[in-house]
């Protein structure tokens, strides 16, 4: 293993220890996957994501074939090396993809996730869910490549979610935020119909954001 990647490999483990235990990942459920120049680092399939070492995760080029390390790169290579084959590489360059339980509950009950928080508008609006393809497969990959049209996440039903990032720290942030955006629909639900933010409310929300700086830091006057 090439001790030129150790950076690389190493950023993506700490990123699986913080989704697992933030309880993103259970076992071998789900992959990560950042760009650096031509090359894309990949979990290894079959890695216990709580548990990666640097050992497991491959280094490929962007047609997927080993450029280092000793492992057989995530089943679900095809749906991240897609991703960054369509995305523009300044603004996609990592890719987390879950089993967890809040995004994937929804998958198996709704077709699109609706804006129920303005905090949505990060990832572009409302999230589709992609429909279910097995696992691996070009079809899932071409399916989940529609649903991310325009967004930074999206649901794939009955099986999980995907969120992409500028960086990888970008990418584990909207992970995140995606599970909580479903874990709040869910509880939402459960007290009755959640109550959309319609186009107007939206409209606003971006201005306002727009006029204040929302989400950066900057000095004081």
């Amino acid at each position: 293993m090439s001790s030129n990647f150790n950076e690389l490999r190493d950023s993506l483990v700490r990123a699986c220890h913080k989704l697992a235990a933030e309880g993103l990942f259970i076992g071998t459920g789900g992959n990560l996957s950042v760009r650096h120049g031509d090359v894309v680092a990949l979990t290894a399939t079959g890695a216990v994501l709580g548990e990666i070492t640097p050992e497991q995760i491959t280094i490929t080029d962007p047609a997927g074939r080993i450029v280092d390390g000793d492992l057989v790169p995530t089943s679900e290579s095809p749906l991240h090396l897609g991703i960054y084959q369509h995305a523009p590489a300044d603004q996609v360059r990592a890719v987390v993809h879950t089993h967890s339980t809040m995004a994937t509950a929804v998958s198996v009950v709704l077709d699109e996730l609706p804006v129920l928080h303005y905090q949505q508008l990060v990832l572009g609006g409302s999230l589709r869910v992609a429909p279910f393809h097995a696992f691996g497969s070009l079809e899932l990959a071409a399916a989940v490549g529609q649903a991310l049209d325009g967004r930074m996440a999206a649901l794939m039903a009955n099986h999980g979610a995907v969120a992409l990032g500028a960086n990888l720290a970008k990418a584990v942030e909207n992970a995140l935020l995606t599970e909580w955006l479903c874990e709040l629909y869910v509880r939402a639900k459960t007290i009755g119909e959640p109550r959309a933010l319609n186009a107007e409310q939206l409209q606003s929300v971006i201005a306002a954001a727009t006029a204040s700086g929302y989400g950066s830091t900057r000095k004081a006057q």
